[in-house]
């Protein structure tokens, strides 16, 4: 059977369990049309490039099918009628990746260095700060010593 990749944006104005459900509703006129659908990935709530039918932000949905032809024209007709959908893409692949799309390896490399990156300034933190605050403070003490020191000798002239 021919391999595709459907790429669905749904308004933001619906839930997260509400694109769920859209999904599992496309989903079944696959398999009801005799074809399996690989993966399903949610990619969240993006921000759309142009306003689409006055929408700023949409719900994307990747879903990977193994289906016949008539089974994902009825989908993508379906996806047509559907009020909450915003657009959607259809490509013929000539495989299926098992792997996480380049949308989710990014989420997944941002959200993990700033994972790192907080860990790395919560352990820095202390060890950076505790020398700063030392040579603040020596500083800080020779400043008064000179200050009090040329405040004498102009109060034993004035007596």
């Amino acid at each position: 059977m021919p391999l595709y990749e459907t790429v669905i944006i749904a308004r933001q104005d619906v839930s997260t369990q509400q694109v769920e459900t859209l999904t599992e509703q496309m989903s079944a006129f696959v398999t009801d049309g005799g074809g399996t659908i690989a993966k399903v990935e949610h990619w969240g709530l993006r921000n759309l490039a142009y306003k689409i039918k006055k929408n700023r932000k949409g719900h994307y949905v990747l879903l990977s099918i193994d289906s016949p032809a008539a089974a994902v024209k009825e989908m993508e007709r379906n996806l047509l009628l559907h009020e909450d959908i915003l657009r959607h893409m259809t490509l013929r692949v000539e495989e299926l990746d098992e792997n996480d799309s380049v949308m989710l390896q990014n989420r997944n490399a941002r959200t993990s260095n700033r994972r790192d990156r907080d860990e790395d300034e919560k352990v820095a933190a202390p060890d950076v700060k505790a020398p700063v605050a030392a040579e603040a403070a020596a500083e800080e003490v020779p400043v008064a010593a000179e200050a009090v020191a040329e405040e004498a000798p102009a109060a034993e002239g004035e007596v």
